[in-house]
């Protein structure tokens, strides 16, 4: 019972979902549509990771002069068109480059560069039912795709429904469309709702935790020891429910509120870091909460360390933010949207992991648990400093990545299990004969 516990609780509780670090070694490409009466707009942003960009700057300065001019721009912009397959209602549809925008050289060396390409592409004939179909095919072998669609300006026009292959390089758009929608003035078609940034910032939010749960496996790793009590430098006996309970709380709150107010202040531009920086320091943050797991290096402290380490992580959050484009109130909008996404996959996370965490804790396997999951997050962040520091390639994203995606399927069997290993050590769940027993004449 011991061994199986202790391997599900480790897999559940350290990755409830995909875990990957933000790579260095990847071509990130994301294309955000928007569709209208007659036509449909892509906006896509294209970030070279540090070990790729010269592949990319090789591609883009054909001379080799070390200087992007307007000509090799547009060269590369309509290479990457070509490499875009889009079809509505199964009729291939014609890409315009629309305009480009490149950062300097030096920018794109250090992982920090965006390049936006704008297209756009005339829809076919109106019909009621419609279905797009965009495929990514541009460098396959480096790269990462994300698409999404915003939400139509136009009220006549209502998506029903989406969908992806894996990895994203193929996406599928489902929306109905009345007849009334191409009789509005293009004017009017193109303004974006007030609130479908925050819509869109939302659902961002929640995919960058789904996606990217570094940030979840500091939080979970640093709650490991929070039902219990510290004595002579070492984790002793467990604490009460209700003191259990609240340091959760205040951990949970104390994380939320430091990288709130990093992200609300880098997205308006007072905080700006290097991403390189902002990565080692959130996987350095792995690893101190993980040794303190192991033995309490700052016990009590544990929320002040959250909010310190959750400045960091607000940092990280603003660049996967800026994905979406969204300037004056819209980006105030977005800004709401992304954070209360983020906390709304977090919190669900911290939900379904939590009565597991107080449930083993009362029992004799929790000291397994936490001594592997403190193990298990130094081996990661270890591996991540490394990979981030000196451009290495580790195996710790593959083989995390193998088991998380069964993560929700094994957060409830722990539960389960956890449940069954307490009922065993609970004196309270034997039965009523097996009590009296113990009581002495």
């Amino acid at each position: 019972m011991k061994k199986w516990l202790t391997i599900g609780a480790l897999v559940s509780l350290l990755v409830p979902m995909r875990i990957v670090a933000h790579r260095l070694d990847e071509y990130l490409q994301a294309t955000i549509f928007s569709v209208d009466a007659n036509h449909v707009q892509g906006l896509m942003r294209l970030v070279p990771g540090v070990a790729v960009a010269p592949a990319i700057i090789r591609a883009i300065d054909k001379n080799h002069d070390g200087s992007l001019s307007d000509a090799e721009q547009q060269a590369y912009a309509q290479s990457v068109l070509l490499d875009l397959v889009l079809s509505a209602d199964g009729r291939p549809l014609q890409l315009d480059l629309v305009s480009v925008e490149f950062p300097a050289i030096e920018q794109i060396e250090q992982g920090i560069g965006e390049i936006h390409i704008n297209f756009s592409a005339d829809l076919p004939a109106h019909t009621a039912s419609r279905h797009l179909i965009f495929e990514n095919r541009h460098r396959p072998a480096m790269s990462v795709y994300l698409v999404n669609t915003l939400v139509p300006s136009d009220k006549n026009i209502q998506i029903t429904a989406q969908s992806r292959n894996e990895n994203q390089s193929m996406y599928q758009l489902d929306f109905t469309q009345t007849e009334t929608a191409s009789s509005q003035p293009v004017s009017q078609r193109n303004v974006m709702p007030r609130f479908s940034g925050f819509a869109a910032a939302f659902r961002l939010g929640m995919h960058h935790i789904a996606e990217g749960t570094d940030h979840l496996l500091f939080l979970l790793v640093l709650l490991l020891p929070a039902p219990l009590l510290a004595s002579a430098a070492r984790w002793g006996s467990c604490a009460g429910v209700r003191v259990s309970l609240l340091n959760v709380v205040r951990i949970v709150t104390a994380f939320t509120l430091g990288h709130s107010l990093t992200l609300a202040l880098s997205a308006f531009g007072p905080i700006t870091l290097p991403s390189r920086p902002v990565e080692v320091l959130i996987a350095v943050s792995i690893l101190i909460s993980a040794i303190h797991a192991l033995r309490p290096l700052f016990p009590g402290r544990e929320p002040a360390i959250a909010a310190f380490f959750g400045l960091v992580h607000g940092m990280a959050f603003a660049s996967a933010l800026s994905s979406l484009g969204f300037g004056g109130w819209y980006r105030l909008v977005s800004v709401l949207g992304f954070n209360l996404g983020i906390e709304t996959m977090q919190l669900a996370v911290v939900a379904a992991t939590l009565p597991s965490l107080l449930l083993l804790s009362r029992t004799r396997a929790y000291s397994t648990l936490r001594m592997a999951g403190a193990l298990f997050a130094v081996i990661a962040s270890s591996a991540w400093i490394a990979e981030l520091l000196f451009d290495m390639r580790t195996p710790v994203d593959r083989a995390v990545e193998s088991v998380a995606r069964y993560g929700p399927q094994l957060a409830a069997a722990l539960f389960i299990l956890s449940l069954a290993c307490w009922m065993t050590h609970n004196p309270f769940a034997q039965p009523r004969e097996a009590r009296t027993a113990d009581i002495p004449a």
